[in-house]
């Protein structure tokens, strides 16, 4: 159920489904262009649209003490990603997000919406915030990388 307060705020009616309720509030919130400060800087789940198609889901935890990172400052990252690439531009991308109280429940909601959506950029090296850093394999150039490499 939303607040009338903030319409990408979020709260779940414990009397229904998460996936259900989840996936029809991020369908029911605006589609906005992907730019710079779009988002506010609160925690939250948000959605990625390239060319019409829902292509990344991904999450922020800014309460935890491990973390600072907001909506805004992961979505200002994925736009200096994307700016940076050959064979897509900003006019191409959309975005949604929601907003929680609870940074389990954002995580509830990613989790929900990626099982619901299975977007083609999760688990392609999109959302890596250091490429290759720390994982195995890093010899490898990612599917996205592949797609939509680095300007020259």
């Amino acid at each position: 159920m939303e607040s009338s307060a903030d319409p990408h705020r979020f709260e779940f009616d414990l009397d229904r489904g998460i996936r259900e309720q989840v996936v029809e509030t991020l369908e029911a919130s605006p589609q906005l262009p992907l730019e710079e400060d779009i988002a506010p800087t609160a925690s939250g789940i948000y959605a990625l649209y390239f060319q019409g198609e829902l292509v990344y889901l991904g999450r922020v935890a800014s309460g935890t003490t491990r973390s600072r990172r907001t909506l805004r400052i992961r979505l200002n990252e994925h736009v200096d990603k994307i700016t940076g690439r050959d064979n897509i531009s900003l006019r191409d991308m959309r975005c949604r997000y929601l907003t929680f109280q609870s940074e389990w429940w954002a995580f509830a909601a990613e989790f929900a919406l990626i099982s619901h959506y299975n977007p083609t950029w999760n688990g392609s090296g999109f959302g890596s915030k250091v490429p290759g850093e720390g994982r195995p394999g890093t010899h490898r150039v990612s599917r996205w990388d592949r797609q939509f490499p680095p300007k020259p």
